[in-house]
């Protein structure tokens, strides 16, 4: 779907005449590209919930549609409709359950779907039966006319209710099917019809889940209400126009805001009540993803049921591990969060399996996107991989091309990126460090004359996943929640106890998605920020100064987070800071000019209010990996294992630590062998992955890993000087190989 802050230029564009073919486009006006002429019509027959629409309450026998119906048709002043009541019986001039038992559940459905054929109220609160939804027809007639709110009661609760009402039998429920399986069965036709979902909590009254829904419904209603802003934003509140806003669908897109700010939401992230997060507590990971990313991505831009089918999507089989994201006790009070199970071996993947889906979905049909990528060594694979699942049509419109630093990767992490050498994706090395390949990508999308000529001359556009994307860095919000939730599930603690998550950090993105989810009320109490030995980030949070003056990058056992400048720190100071747009403009500017910035002291108390910092060397984190195995038998990857080291420096040890385990130990073999004390193979590095696999230690190797090594073997790849004009040059000849020279 195209973004909705272009419908409101589109019309102003039409309204003057000066909506152009792409060739006349003037750079300064290629926004225009990225929006389709549909836009008009389908923005124009699309819109939220209006009060002559009507309200539809959707869910399984005993979700108290009815009670709460009444409720809420009364708060709002419309008529009600109970389809078994005022539909149905009147229709049929008997009971529903005698109906039922007449014809049985076949011919019950087919009776019932040509019931509502010519169902035509409006602006009215209707209550639907539990098999409403089976009828896909119906169901499609029915949302034309309004809103449908599914009211997600758990099973358990649901079976409870439906024994003390004596029902021992639902459509569709045969002879040797329990009540338990037909309902866990109808939920996929639930997940596909809703528009917004009121969740439901065991101990929930009927007045509060009718208060529920009308703040669902509040929220459908006021999308525009959801806006993003750049971190480097100065806007006094109320001063920003309509043409101005930028919504989830638009940042998706852009990536970068056009001042070099990262964007981040405008009204800051939804906080969920403790009964939201134990009604949770039970849900496999999709389940959780998917209603979480509801709570933050509104209907408009990606619809709900959308959402959900991305979600279950991204988390299939493409995981080796069922939970996904599981957490497993190390010793002491220390739990890791394996993040590793995805098919790259990587904690990138968590996020980059269902950003692409998103991005896709997003997309405007008008022109191509090129996703530029800029790795330490994960995001590369793991990005190539996500964009590669997309269907061939929106592959045909989109390319990925990697930049990463030819000797600042492990040999495996480069195997992984080089893989990708043909069709619309490819990795490209660089004479140089992370940070100037970063550096590179964010001045590209700060050139004008770049973006206007690309624009005008191949109707391509740049975009990123880098977790500069705020499509790539929302879904990690996820499994910080979800191991908390799993702790609470495990019985390590109650809901509400304190937790600290300590992570290994160098771009800043997976420590700033935990204080998301802190914000939405996963107690999270301390954020540790464990650096190797480029310790930038512990010396910042130490003495509130970002000195990168003289300071080179050094390459170390943990290449992930051998990162310098760290994009996403922005946000953070954003938020610490109570969202001062102007503070966060002339620190980064300082940062770019002077390669330096101090906080000021009030600023740097609130950061050390939560966080704690620290760093290893590299000798500490191979004791790390080698003293773990020799404990417990378990392999740590030198990343985890430097957030192990400062973990027990730092932590207090008065509550659990979860520990994110940001990649599979196989992919860094070399050191883990060191580490060890192995003799390292000689051979290539599936030797080397196999000879760790002899082992039999936890976590398995990771066969998706061994599968890629096996099939990939030494791939060649072009490696460019660290010269930005020449990786300019990479990007046009990309576009120009994937979507031809036309315009």
């Amino acid at each position: 779907m195209a973004s909705r802050s272009c419908y409101c230029m589109l019309k102003e564009a039409w309204r003057w005449g000066r909506l152009t073919t792409p060739k006349s486009l003037h750079p300064i006006n290629s926004f225009f590209i990225r929006h389709s002429f549909s836009l008009l019509a389908r923005l124009s027959s699309e819109s939220s919930y209006t009060e002559a629409q009507n309200i539809f309450l959707m869910g399984p026998p005993g979700a108290g549609k009815t009670t709460v119906g009444r409720i809420v048709g009364c708060r709002l002043g419309l008529p009600v409709i109970d389809v078994d009541d005022d539909i149905l019986e009147e229709k049929w001039k008997m009971p529903v359950a005698k109906k039922l038992s007449e014809v049985g559940s076949e011919r019950f459905l087919e009776e019932e779907g040509e019931a509502l054929s010519d169902f035509s109220a409006v602006g009215s609160v209707v209550s639907l039966t539990g098999s409403n939804p089976l009828h896909s027809g119906t169901m499609q007639r029915l949302k034309s006319s309004g809103v449908v709110i599914y009211l997600d009661v758990d099973t358990e609760d649901i079976m409870q209710r439906l024994s003390r009402m004596k029902v021992n039998r639902i459509v569709g429920q045969g002879p040797d099917v329990s009540m338990r399986a037909i309902l866990q069965y109808r939920q996929q036709f639930y997940n596909r019809c809703f528009d917004t979902r009121v969740l439901c909590g065991s101990g929930d009254t009927a007045d509060e889940v009718a208060e529920k829904v009308l703040q669902a419904l509040r929220r459908y209603q006021n999308s525009e209400s959801e806006t993003f802003v750049s971190t480097r934003g100065c806007l006094s509140k109320g001063t920003e126009s309509a043409s101005d806003a930028k919504y989830f669908s638009d940042v998706v897109i852009e990536g970068l805001a056009p001042d070099g700010g990262l964007y981040v939401p405008n009204r800051g992230f939804p906080k969920l009540e403790a009964c939201d997060w134990l009604r949770m507590v039970g849900m496999s990971y999709p389940e959780r993803a998917a209603i979480l990313l509801e709570k933050c991505i509104h209907p408009l831009d990606v619809p709900a049921a959308q959402l959900h089918s991305m979600v279950h999507r991204a988390y299939g089989e493409n995981f080796a591990c069922a939970s996904i994201a599981p957490v497993r006790h190390l010793i002491n009070n220390q739990y890791v969060q394996e993040l590793f199970h995805g098919p790259t071996a990587s904690f990138k993947d968590l996020a980059l399996q269902l950003m692409p889906q998103l991005f896709a979905y997003c997309l405007p049909q008008m022109c191509n996107y090129l996703i530029l990528v800029a790795t330490s060594g994960d995001t590369g694979s793991a990005v190539l991989n996500g964009f590669s699942s997309l269907s061939d049509a929106d592959r045909q419109r989109v390319g990925v091309l990697v930049f990463f630093p030819e000797e600042g990767v492990s040999e495996i992490q480069k195997r992984q990126m080089t893989s990708f050498g043909e069709g619309n994706a490819r990795a490209v090395g660089v004479g140089s460090d992370f940070d100037f390949c970063q550096r590179t990508i964010k001045r590209m999308f700060g050139d004008a004359g770049l973006t206007g000529h690309l624009a005008v001359e191949y109707a391509t556009l740049l975009s990123t996943a880098n977790s500069i994307n705020w499509a790539r860095l929302l879904p990690q919000v996820v499994y910080h929640s979800s191991a908390y939730l799993d702790l609470v599930s495990d019985g390590v603690v109650g809901f509400g106890d304190p937790v600290d998550v300590c992570i290994p950090t160098g771009n800043f993105g997976n420590a700033m998605s935990a204080v998301y989810a802190k914000q939405m009320g996963i107690p999270i109490r301390k954020l540790i920020c464990a650096s190797n030995r480029n310790n930038v980030v512990a010396d910042f949070i130490a003495t509130g100064e970002y000195d990168l003056r003289g300071r080179p990058l050094v390459a170390s056992d943990s290449p992930a987070i051998d990162i310098l400048k760290s994009s996403n720190l922005e946000r953070f100071l954003f938020h610490a800071s109570d969202r001062d747009g102007q503070l966060i403009q002339d620190l980064f500017s300082s940062l770019e000019k002077e390669q330096y910035f101090k906080v000021p002291g009030v600023l740097l108390e609130r950061i050390q209010r939560d966080i704690l910092a620290g760093w290893c060397s590299e000798a500490e984190c191979l004791a790390a990996i080698r003293e773990m195995h020799s404990r417990t038998g378990y392999i740590l990857d030198p990343h985890t294992a430097v957030a192990k080291v400062v973990a027990d420096r730092l932590q207090d040890r008065t509550c659990p630590v979860v520990i994110s385990s940001t990649a599979h130990h196989g992919k860094f073999a070399p050191a883990v062998l060191r580490a060890l004390e192995l003799q390292c193979p000689t051979g290539t590095p599936l030797d080397q992955l196999e000879r760790l696999g002899s082992f039999r230690s936890r976590p398995l190797a990771h066969n998706a890993l061994l599968k890629c090594l096996r099939e990939s073997g030494n791939s060649p790849h072009l490696v460019c000087p660290a010269d930005v004009s020449i990786l300019v040059d990479q990007v046009e000849a990309m576009i120009q190989e994937s979507f031809c020279k036309v315009y």
